[in-house]
Parts: structure tokens; sequence; C-alpha cells
């Protein structure tokens, strides 16, 4: 476990440079998680930490395989300054968590829910897991072992997740495209739906 974990880091630092703060979160029951913040510019990455250490299992499985399965590692990406954005290292230790607590898989196209802001007075509670292998690289790791994903997660409103479940990740998707959709603004209103 530290071996992944130390080789995850090493991922983070080279594509984005050396952390300047990190902090870690630890729930009864599971391993504990960190999270790295990164500033590039105005633009400030958080990176959870821990997260990879273990498979994540199927939830209909007897038994959760210790080696085999999807692993991952979750990447916010927002502008810096127009919100007290690091109050968001709590959010994703639970959002990183949620696969040993709630036996879930985090995989691209999924919906991830707190129920509350992402942050202090955030329009959003919820993000949209997009595709990896944009921004950091994914991580191989011996056989069996799946590579890690570092999964990028733009932030949803109410009303775009409530689109996205009846429409699908997809068009979402399209819909922030074709509207110029800046999704590292962290008071953005959401996009016109209809």
């Amino acid at each position: 476990m530290g071996e992944i974990l130390a080789l995850v880091e090493a991922r983070l630092r080279t594509a984005l440079g050396e952390p300047d703060a990190r902090a870690a979160v630890t729930f009864l029951g599971t391993d504990r998680i960190e999270v790295l913040r990164f500033v590039d510019g105005d633009v400030v990455r958080y990176a959870t930490l821990g997260m990879s250490a273990q498979p994540m299992a199927d939830p209909t499985a007897t038994l959760a395989d210790p080696v085999k399965g999807p692993r991952a590692e979750l990447v916010l990406s927002v502008r810096a300054g127009n919100a007290d954005t690091d109050k968001v290292l709590r959010a994703l230790a639970v959002l990183a968590a949620s696969p040993q607590v709630e036996g879930v898989i985090v995989a691209p196209g999924a919906s991830l829910d707190l129920g509350e802001p992402l942050w202090p007075g955030a329009p959003f509670s919820s993000v949209l897991v997009a595709e990896s292998g944009g921004l950091v690289e994914d991580l191989e790791l011996d056989e069996p072992m799946e590579p890690v994903r570092f999964l990028p997660l733009l932030p949803m409103t109410h009303n775009e997740a409530a689109w996205k479940r009846v429409r699908g990740a997809q068009e979402l998707q399209e819909r922030w495209l074709s509207h110029g959709t800046d999704l590292r603004d962290p008071q953005r209103t959401s996009v016109t739906l209809d």
C-alpha cells in the first residue's frame, strides 16, 4: 500500500509540481486520505492521495479482491481568489473514501453527491467524474494490478446534476462545451438547460 501511494505522489508531483499544502482525514473504518494542494498561476488543483491504496470492489461481490480492481485518485481544479475553496479538502476526502465506506466504484460518467456545498457558499454539492489521462497520466502498476487513474472532478449545480441524471454525462459535457462554460469558476452559475 505505501509503495503504491509513493508512486502516486511521485506522479502527481511530476504532473503538477510541488504541493504547497496537504491535509489528512481519517474516517472510522477507513484508510487515511490525504488531499494535496498545487498552485499553478491562478488555478488551484486539489488531488487526493490514499484512495488508490486499495482497489475498488464490486459492491455485489461476496469478497473484495485485495489486488485486482480499478484504482483511482480524484483531482479538482478551480480558479483561485474568488471563493474559500480550501474548505473543499474534507469534501474531497469524503468522496475519496466513498469506495471503502459505501462500496461504490468511482468511474468516468458517475456523479458523486455530498448533499452539502463543496465549500462554504459553493453553488455545487455534486461533481461529475470525467475521463482520466489528460492532466495527470494514468500510473501503470505491476500485473495483475490495474493502473491508477487520476479522475478529474467537474462541479455540477443542482440543476445540472438533475439534468445529467435524465440526459446523461455526455450530453451535459457537450452542453458545457457548446456554451463555453468555465468549469474552473468556483462561483459559476448553471449552464442554460432546456
